[in-house]
C-alpha cells in the first residue's frame, strides 16, 4: 500500500509527524505538506505565483503553498506514481459541520479524491495535541482495518474523521455521522495598526447549532470517533423541481 500524507497545520506540525510514524511501518508512506500553516484555505490552489518544493531534514517535502496545492502537485507528477490512499490531519482541531467547507484538512483530502484517490481527513475535536500519539494509533488501526476489509481500492471515497481528545482505550466505538451545523461566526475584531489603519481578525467559529444525536458533535461528545463521508456535489437536488419552474418563468420575460 502507498499513503501520501499531507496536512493544513504544515509540515512540523506534531500531527503530521504522529501520523507519520503511525502509518511508515504498514505503507510506503511519502509526506508533501505546506511550509506554513494553512487552517482555513479549504480548497484553494495557488495560480498566480510559483511553487516550490523543498526537502526537510526529517525527510518529508514541503510546498509554500495551500494543502490543495500539495496534494495537486503530488499527484500531477512530483510522486512519480498514483497512491493508493490520501491521509491528510491529524488537525490541532475539529473540522465538524460547517467546518468542513473551510478546512484545508479537508481541502487536501478533497484534492485526492478529486483525483480518482480514496481519501480520509483527521482531526482532533480539541487543540493543543493532547492524546496526540492515541489519534495516531486510532487512524493506524482504522487504516489497517480497511485495508483489510478490502475498503482501499479502485473506487474513490471521502471521508471526514473527528477523533476525541482521548487516551487510545477511552475512546469510544467508530460512529457513522452527519454533518451538524454551528451558530455564525463571533464579530470582527478589529484594532489599529502602527500606521493609525484599521485592522480586521477574522472572529472565532460559533457554538454549535446542530448538535442533535447522529451528528459529528454528538458523537465525539460522547467519546466516540466519528466517520462522515463527503461529496463534492453541490447540487441542491431538492429544489431543481422549483427552480425549473422558476427558469422557465424567467425564460418568458425575454
Amino acid at each position: 500500500m502507498k499513503i501520501l500524507i499531507s496536512n493544513d497545520d504544515g509540515f512540523r506540525a506534531p500531527g503530521i509527524v504522529a501520523l507519520y510514524e503511525a502509518l511508515k511501518d504498514v505503507a510506503e508512506v511519502e509526506v508533501v505538506a505546506p511550509e506554513q500553516n494553512n487552517s482555513a484555505k479549504s480548497n484553494a490552489l495557488t495560480l498566480h505565483t510559483p511553487l516550490y518544493v523543498h526537502p526537510a531534514p526529517n525527510g518529508f517535502r514541503y510546498v509554500n503553498g495551500t494543502p490543495a496545492d500539495c496534494v495537486h502537485i503530488a499527484l500531477t507528477g512530483l510522486l512519480g506514481y498514483r497512491p493508493d490512499l490520501v491521509v491528510s490531519g491529524i488537525n490541532n482541531g475539529a473540522n465538524m459541520g460547517d467546518d468542513t467547507i473551510y478546512s484545508g484538512t479537508v481541502g487536501a483530502a478533497m484534492e485526492g479524491y478529486l483525483f480518482g484517490v480514496p481519501a480520509i481527513a483527521f482531526s482532533q475535536v480539541e487543540r493543543d495535541w493532547k492524546h496526540i500519539d492515541a489519534a495516531a494509533a486510532k487512524a493506524r488501526e482504522l487504516v489497517l482495518q480497511m485495508s483489510q476489509q478490502g475498503l482501499i481500492g479502485s473506487t474513490p471515497w471521502l471521508l471526514n474523521v473527528n477523533m476525541p481528545n482521548l487516551p487510545l482505550d477511552q475512546m469510544g466505538d467508530l460512529k457513522l455521522c452527519r454533518l451538524g451545523r454551528r451558530h455564525a461566526a463571533e464579530a470582527v475584531i478589529t484594532q489599529q495598526s502602527p500606521r493609525g489603519e484599521t485592522m480586521y481578525w477574522i472572529g472565532a467559529a460559533g457554538p454549535a447549532k446542530d448538535e442533535a444525536e447522529g451528528t459529528d458533535f454528538y458523537a465525539t461528545a460522547q467519546g466516540h470517533v466519528a466517520i462522515t463521508p463527503l461529496k463534492v456535489d453541490l447540487t441542491d437536488h431538492e429544489q431543481l423541481g422549483d427552480w425549473a419552474k422558476n427558469v422557465s418563468r424567467l425564460n418568458g420575460l425575454n
